[in-house]
């Protein structure tokens, strides 16, 4: 094979120890085969030992995958925009489309669509060289949550508002509620913009997204 692409999760139980034991595997497997160069879908920040669970476990599995001595380039996708049609959908409350993050306003959240984390990473397999450095923050928007609210009353042409969440909402939640502090004190995400779409020319922005969204 020319090389692999691998991407680990911590998979439904939210186990991030199974999502590093899962990483080391595909590590090992690829060392014993000699894979001549690996991907691995991984995440902003992982290399800043944020503290978050699920972005801590995916900066072990880098560390393990440069430590068996392969060739390496990670690819590190910001929030996903697709979470707003699936985990933070607005909703219509009074015949205003409200948008609720736990996140403070006039805090910028960078994004990106799962689309377009494939097709970045489709480029670094196939050219590993095109990623200079051998990793790259990926993201194709920052807007904050009122920006988020005013893309989304252009889309469907009704009054929309953000309504910030306290963090306790996120309580029971240790993963989300870490992930949720650390947005709110930027930088957090640092992904270059411009070096995406250099990979990606079609990267869209969340008002792009949201344009192959279904109607209300």
């Amino acid at each position: 094979m020319d090389g692999v692409f691998a991407m680990t999760t911590p998979g439904s139980d939210r186990r991030t120890d199974r999502e590093v034991t899962h990483g080391h595997v595909i590590a090992d497997a690829a060392a014993a085969a000699g894979v001549p160069h690996v991907v691995y879908s991984s995440v902003g920040g992982a290399e800043r030992h944020t503290g978050i669970p699920h972005f801590d476990s995916k900066g072990d599995v880098e560390e393990y995958l440069v430590a068996r001595g392969l060739s390496t380039t990670f690819v590190r996708p910001v929030f996903f925009m697709d979470n707003f049609a699936q985990f933070a959908t607005p909703a219509i409350d009074d015949g205003t489309l409200m948008v609720r993050l736990p996140l403070p306003a006039g805090i910028p959240l960078q994004m990106i669509t799962v689309e377009d984390i494939g097709a970045v990473a489709a480029a670094a397999v196939l050219d590993p060289d095109r990623v200079a450095g051998g990793s790259i923050e990926i993201a194709g928007d920052e807007l904050t949550g009122e920006q988020i609210a005013e893309a989304y009353q252009h889309r469907y042409d009704v009054p929309a508002r953000y309504e910030p969440l306290p963090i306790d909402v996120l309580d029971g939640d240790a993963d989300q509620r870490a992930m949720f502090e650390w947005f709110a004190h930027p930088p957090a995400y640092q992904a270059d913009l411009a070096a995406t779409r250099a990979l990606a020319p079609r990267t869209k922005t969340f008002e792009q997204w949201l344009e192959t969204q279904p109607d209300l």
